[in-house]
This record gives C-alpha cells, sequence and structure tokens, in this order.
C-alpha cells in the first residue's frame, strides 16, 4: 500500500519506518527542511533502539522517502496519517493548530478519495473537527471527494517503539465505515498474522482509548508513589509492598515502581489534557487531579531529602552533586517533563552545581540549558562521581545497577546516594557504612522521622 504520513517526530517516523519494514510504501512530509535533509542523509533525529537501521535501509531500499513537498505527499498516498505533535495549550488543554493545518493542507492538495488517520495523541471530538476542516476546504474548491477520518492511537513505549509497533499488543481503528475499515485491516494485515489484534470501535470510542490507556498508567505510577511515602511514615519498605502486591495477577507488576515522578511527552500531557476535556463538560475527575498532583509533588522528593540531609537549603550552597539519568526513562533521550530537570534547577537555585552522566540524553540536556557554570555534563558514570558531595539517581538505567561501590566512595567526599529509582539494597548499604536515601524504604523512615 502507499500511505503518507505528516509529521517525522518520535510518532510519525516510526510509524511510518515500521510500515516500511513490511513492504508498503511510504512517504513522510515535514515542514523543517533541514529534518528532511538530515533524515535523506540517514541522520536520525531521535535515539529509538532499533529504529537507525530500518529507516536506514528501507530508505535504501526505495519504501521509504523523505520530502517537505506537501502536495507531493498528498497525491502519494490513499491513506494519510496525520502525526504531528499535540503540545499541551497555556491552560493544559491539547493544542491542536498542527493537526488542523494537516488536515487543512490534505484537503487543498487532494484530487481522489482519501483515508485521513489521526494517529496524533488527540481529545475526543478531534476526528470531527479533521472532518469539519477538510469538508469545508473541499467546498470551497468546488470539490466533491469521498474522504474518510479514521481514529489509530499509538500505543508506543519510548526506549522499545519499534518492538511495540512490530508486535503489537492492540491496533484500535475508529472508523464507522466498511472501506476505511478494510483499508486499515489491509494496511496492519502483516503484524496481525497470528491472531487478530485489531478492535474496531467508533471514532470517539477509539480517541478516549488512547487517553484512557495513558491516565491508567499514571495513575497506578502515582498511586504507588503515594503509598512510597505513606511507608516512610508507617516504617514500611515500600518495595516489600510492590511486590507483595504485585503477586496478584489482578494487579501485576507493570507501572508500580516507586520513584521520583513519571515525564515525557505522553503521561503528563496526556493527563492534563483529559483533565481539561473533562472539565470542558462540566465534569469534575477528582482522581486524574490527584494523579497529577500526586506527580508534582513527588518530582521535588529527591531534593527534599537532600535538603534534609544537609539541614536546609541555605547549607546546599557550594556544593557539588553528581546526577545518573537525565533522560524521563532508559533507552530514550527524551528530557521532556523528566524528574531531573526538577531536580537540577532546585539545585541550582539552593547555589548547588551538578556534575551530570546519562548515556543518551547529555546533547539533549546541553540543547536544553546551554553552557552553565554550575552544570558539568561528564563521558562516564564513574566520572561524575569525582570530588562530589553526593550522587543523586534519577533514571535506571542498566549501566547504573552494577556499580563498584568501592571506587564510588573513593571518588565521592563521603558515602552518600540518594536513589530515586530504588536500584539498590538499603540494608547491604546501611552495612557497608553508606547514608542511603531511596524512595519509601530504610534510611528514609531514620532520617526524618
Amino acid at each position: 500500500m502507499k500511505v503518507t504520513i505528516f509529521g517525522t517526530g518520535y510518532v510519525g517516523l516510526v510509524t511510518g519506518a515500521c510500515l516500511s519494514e513490511v513492504g508498503h510504501e511510504v512517504t513522510c512530509v515535514d515542514v523543517d527542511p533541514g529534518k528532511i535533509a538530515k533524515l535523506n542523509d540517514g541522520v536520525i533525529p531521535i535515539y529509538e533502539p532499533g529504529l537507525e537501521p530500518i529507516v536506514r535501509e528501507n530508505h535504501q531500499q526505495g519504501r521509504l522517502h523523505f520530502t517537505t513537498d506537501a502536495a507531493a505527499g498528498v497525491a502519494f498516498g490513499e491513506l494519510q496519517f496525520i502525526a504531528v505533535g499535540t503540545p499541551p495549550d497555556e491552560d493544559g488543554s491539547a493544542d491542536l493548530q498542527y493537526v488542523r493545518a494537516v488536515a487543512a493542507t490534505i484537503a487543498e492538495h487532494m484530487d481522489a478519495p482519501k483515508v485521513i488517520v489521526d494517529k496524533s495523541t488527540v481529545p475526543v471530538g478531534t476526528g470531527d473537527q479533521v472532518r469539519q476542516v477538510v469538508g469545508d476546504a473541499l467546498a470551497k474548491r468546488g470539490k466533491s471527494l469521498a474522504f474518510d477520518v479514521v481514529s489509530n492511537p499509538e500505543f508506543l513505549k519510548e526506549g522499545a517503539a519499534v518492538n511495540d509497533f512490530m508486535k503489537p499488543d492492540r491496533i484500535i481503528i475508529g472508523t464507522s465505515d466498511p472501506h476505511s475499515e478494510e483499508a486499515m485491516r489491509d494496511l496492519y494485515a502483516p503484524f496481525n498474522r497470528n491472531h487478530d489484534r485489531m478492535i474496531v470501535m467508533d471514532l470517539r470510542s477509539a480517541e478516549l482509548t488512547k487517553y484512557a490507556a495513558n491516565a491508567m498508567l499514571a495513575t497506578k505510577i502515582s498511586f504507588m508513589n503515594e503509598l512510597a511515602n505513606l511507608a516512610e511514615r508507617l516504617g514500611a519498605d515500600i518495595e516489600n509492598v510492590r511486590l507483595g502486591i504485585g503477586s496478584d495477577p489482578r494487579i501485576g507488576y507493570h507501572f508500580i515502581y516507586p520513584g521520583c515522578g513519571y515525564g515525557g511527552s505522553c503521561f503528563p500531557k496526556d493527563v492534563q489534557a483529559l483533565v481539561r476535556a473533562a472539565h470542558a463538560v462540566d465534569h469534575e475527575p477528582l482522581l486524574l487531579d490527584a494523579v497529577e498532583a500526586v506527580n508534582r509533588r513527588q518530582k521535588g522528593r529527591l531534593f527534599q531529602l537532600v535538603e534534609t540531609h544537609f539541614g536546609g537549603r541555605e547549607q546546599l550552597a557550594g556544593k557539588t552533586f553528581a546526577l545518573w539519568g537525565l533522560a524521563f526513562k532508559p533507552n530514550t533521550d527524551d528530557m521532556r517533563e523528566a524528574a531531573s530537570r526538577v531536580l537540577m534547577e532546585a539545585l541550582w537555585a539552593a547555589g548547588a552545581k551538578v556534575q551530570a552522566f546519562d548515556p543518551e540524553a547529555m546533547e539533549e540536556t546541553q540543547r536544553i540549558y546551554g553552557q552553565r557554570d554550575d552544570m558539568a555534563l561528564v563521558g562516564t558514570r564513574d566520572a561524575a562521581l569525582k570530588g562530589a558531595d553526593a550522587l543523586i539517581i534519577c533514571t535506571e538505567w542498566k549501566a547504573f545497577r552494577a556499580p563498584d561501590f568501592e571506587l564510588m566512595r573513593a571518588s565521592l567526599s563521603e558515602p552518600l546516594i540518594f536513589d530515586g529509582r530504588n536500584l539498590y539494597d538499603p540494608e547491604r548499604l546501611a552495612a557497608d557504612g553508606w547514608h542511603y536515601y531511596g524512595i519509601g524504604r530504610g534510611e528514609t523512615v531514620r532520617c526524618l522521622f
């Protein structure tokens, strides 16, 4: 099949690469000529395991094309995917200006029937807006062309997006049109061979499914962080609690890891957008408000532990902290809404310095913050430790799970760890003379209470 995808960001590029990998012909359109030039030269603008080789291979084989020519893109595919960003507006609602702009572009150039597919994460009712934009634009042109708008939300985890696309848990299709359903079934047939993973529903239900999935996962994370804070005050270890409740198959172990808050491009934005959507229809989303509030508070937890240990904010001036992990999660370079940003900015405001290392997010950190006297981005995890007053962990990269603790002790000015991801055993570290602060466990209780 011939497919056009508007947007070469995270969702658009992964979608285009994976569709071309199974033999479809894909043209990706973007308004950024610099990005298109790099993609045509084989330079991938994001870090995602497994993405670079399939982009390069399918581009070389002529199945994956990159262009800024919107008219050519519209002419290319019967299926027109909208995969542009929907950043939060000032009130937290999703900004749909780019979605509407692409819809208008498609309507401006189309001269044959099209199936327009919303791949972007959009509020309920966006498909109806796209339909209105396209219909109005065609009417102004005096054209009577058949088209349909389909919702096909993505369920890609950053760090595992290629595998998620190639081996999907489910493929959600929102349409009531038989022709559109058949086209989407043909498109996804290569991913749907072992058993039928496709779930077809109405347009609005498909749009809500995406928000509901992310809100549910965010709720599990905030729930565990709330329990972790409670465990500290009750003298319990949240890691033992996690194992106890995760063994219940009705709960499971996924997304019940306590930590320093969720981030990224999806959970914060989508929870906020769903909250605003609820208010727009006069519904008070009490649970979703709490999920967001807990996460906001949790991102300040590491700084609170640091501040308490050193006896107040004013005692942090002039101190240096080693920071392991900058990305919001492992296997990505994405810094959007990352807990590390909240921590670093609080430390800088208190007059402290940061020596940071991340396997992938160093360049992105430099782009965000530029050159600062109070931030050093170093080449290895061990280099970040040298002369630091403590180690703080924000991201659970595999490279951080089994460090050389004797080397760490020799590098730090004192054996002190603030662990926002509960990577280590507090009892073993305490026995070896370390001060160890996790989330909802051990030494944290003795320190604060």
